[in-house]
């Protein structure tokens, strides 16, 4: 069996694939390249009408996903005004319009009103559940959906080209808290400027500590699987966790926590720490009065 690999590869998602179908091209290039078996997954849903960053966790990273849900998470987009879609997107039906179209000045000074604490209804085209069935599976089968509304952050939201383009588009940038849909926040920049929109340009810049500068085209991804190069292009596991403190523990206290018993309390700062023994993730753990493991990692050093 070839060799195993633990970490992250970055995609750069194409329009019109699905964070499942990333999951499984991964697989694929696993299976060209010779390599031995491990775990796949991905650190949050990236519409398929979207392109960008779609971080892939291979081995013992996978542990550490549900990490990526919570993190920021940045974007380019464009609003066209005029026709607002039921999707909120370019693939689905229009269902209203307006003449109305805001001047640049207009959509600079409604962005503030955007920016900071507020409260948005997803759209009925996601993948939330009601009762227990996703909402866009609903949607679809012509059911009305009512989403409640849920509380999130921008960060940052700027106007990022607005030359040179259509007057009746604009594009955004924004960064934004985890449970965010760019979608309802351009629905509702269209409804302040007393118009309707949606949105016809959604690209992922960042996902957490992941960007586009680490990004890999598919095309790439494949050619490096066929060279059996897909090491070269591997992200350690600790680069989805460079937010955390590294606590340096010995041989001994390394094996003591793979063995998930607890450590006496250290001058590490209290919460969440990394356990790394040289190079190499022992564990996620919590420091408190004494140190206990979160998520222990099963890698060996070479």
């Amino acid at each position: 069996m070839g060799e195993q690999l633990h970490g992250w590869l970055i995609l750069d998602k194409p329009v019109g694939l699905g964070s499942t179908q990333g999951v499984s091209a991964v697989k694929r290039a696993l299976r060209s390249g010779g390599y031995g078996k491990s775990k796949v997954g991905h650190g949050g849903t990236l519409d398929p009408l979207a392109s960008g960053v779609l971080p892939i966790a291979l081995g013992e990273a996978t542990k550490i996903t549900g990490r990526m849900l919570d993190a920021d998470k940045a974007y380019d987009f464009t609003i066209r005004f005029g026709e607002e879609t039921d999707t909120l997107d370019a693939e689905g039906p229009v269902i209203a319009t307006s003449a109305v179209r805001p001047t640049l000045a207009q959509v600079e000074a409604a962005l503030a009103r955007f920016t900071g604490p507020i409260s948005q209804i997803p759209p009925a085209y996601s993948a939330l559940k009601v009762d227990g069935k996703r909402a866009y599976d609903l949607a679809r089968a012509g059911e009305e959906v009512q989403l409640a509304s849920r509380d999130v952050v921008i960060h940052e939201l700027i106007i990022s080209s607005p030359e040179g383009e259509d007057p009746g588009e604009i594009t955004l940038s924004a960064l934004v808290s985890k449970g965010t849909y760019i979608r309802s926040l351009a629905r509702d920049i269209a409804y302040a400027l007393g118009t309707v929109g949606h949105v016809t340009m959604l690209r992922r810049t960042k996902a957490g500590p992941f960007t586009l500068e680490s990004a890999i085209r598919l095309d790439i991804l494949d050619e490096a699987a066929k060279d059996a190069r897909l090491q070269e292009l591997l992200l350690p596991l600790t680069a989805g966790l460079v937010d955390i403190p590294v606590l340096a523990v010995s041989p001994d206290q390394a094996q003591a926590l793979r063995q998930g018993r607890r450590l006496s309390g250290s001058a590490a700062p209290p919460g969440l720490n990394l356990a790394m023994l040289g190079d190499l993730p022992v564990a996620l753990v919590e420091v408190g009065d004494d140190i206990q493991v979160v998520r222990g990692f099963n890698l060996m050093s070479e």
